[in-house]
């Protein structure tokens, strides 16, 4: 699914004029929060949307990265951008090997033995020393960003954030639309097709999987400094399913889909958290319906109708072209 020509980008420029001037109606704290889970989904996105894998352990790169973020900044005492950057890479190193091992497997398969590996890191997770076990790693320092912008100010941090965000928005567009993004969705298509034409699927793969990896990384590392903790949380298997609930949601397979899809959902945790565990059973209905109703997700459905609009346009202008060449007969 596509929007017409060219409008990827008009989006993303009015999204981020937007993004600009939004800490000036909403807590700073809440807009950082939605951005890393929108580069989280969106990292998903890539794997699922565009090569066809479900993994149901992404939070297992989101988490650790968090841990390996606030360790380094918190007891090693490394510049807030050095952590950030460890975690990222942490969690690609985490992607190659796990990839190394799943890529081999689909469906069904590839879910569970994904699921399998982010448990076996949620319980090192839980017992090892440096995480901290159930207290995690708290009182994370913001210290200042290339040792000299001060970013202890929520305000000065969301800016710092948004461009995170974009950086790692702009390599998946990239990389979706090129010619490795192209093969990335023959293989979604039909990967036996791909394989009879000559390309290597199991490397792709394997790229496309530790490209997700890390970037879910950078967004687990990014919002370990935010709220300056790194917990079990973020390392569960709740958190791989908030994540496909997101991209679900917002339009699995559209670029700008997950954006939504975690918008909704971090929304829905922050403003109705007064109704306690009522929010699962309320986040269950909204995912029944948006399946029910929404098939391609609120994007996906969406860019349907934009283009079933153009579609019929089209349609009727050829229509009135032919008419105006039909001639009286004499």
């Amino acid at each position: 699914m596509r929007w017409p020509k060219n409008w990827d980008m008009q989006v993303f420029a009015a999204a981020m004029a937007l993004a600009m001037l939004a800490p000036l109606a909403i807590y700073p704290l809440f807009l950082m929060n939605v951005l890393c889970f929108a580069l989280f989904a969106c990292a998903f996105n890539l794997l699922i949307g565009y090569v066809g894998l479900l993994s149901f352990g992404h939070a297992m790169f989101f988490g650790f990265a968090a841990y390996i973020s606030g360790y380094t900044v918190k007891v090693w005492g490394w510049p807030t951008e050095a952590g950030i950057l460890a975690g990222t890479a942490v969690a690609a190193v985490m992607g190659l090997v796990a990839g190394a091992i799943t890529i081999r497997r689909q469906g069904i398969y590839f879910a569970m033995v994904t699921l399998a590996l982010a448990q076996m890191v949620f319980f090192f997770c839980l017992q090892a020393k440096f995480t901290g076990g159930e207290d995690g790693i708290q009182a994370i320092p913001r210290r200042p960003l290339f040792g000299m912008l001060e970013i202890t100010n929520d305000f000065v941090f969301y800016y710092v954030v948004l461009v995170v965000f974009a950086i790692g928005f702009l390599i998946i567009y990239r990389a979706i639309h090129s010619p490795f993004g192209q093969v990335l969705k023959a293989i979604r298509e039909n990967e036996a097709r791909a394989i009879s034409l000559g390309y290597a699927v199991d490397r792709f793969k394997l790229i496309a999987f530790v490209l997700s990896a890390a970037l879910a990384g950078l967004a687990g590392a990014t919002k370990a400094i935010v709220f300056q903790l790194a917990s079990l949380t973020d390392v569960t298997w709740q958190m791989s399913g908030e994540v496909v609930l997101m991209t679900l949601v917002g339009g699995m397979g559209t670029v700008f889909g997950p954006i939504v899809g975690a918008g909704i959902i971090v929304a829905m945790q922050n403003y109705l958290s007064g109704f306690g565990e009522w929010v699962l059973v309320i986040q269950g209905a909204i995912f029944v319906i948006t399946v029910l109703l929404f098939r391609r997700g609120i994007v996906g459905e969406i860019i349907a109708l934009v283009n079933r609009g153009r579609t019929v346009r089209a349609a009727k202008r050829e229509e009135t072209v032919v008419q105006g060449e039909v001639k009286p007969a004499e």
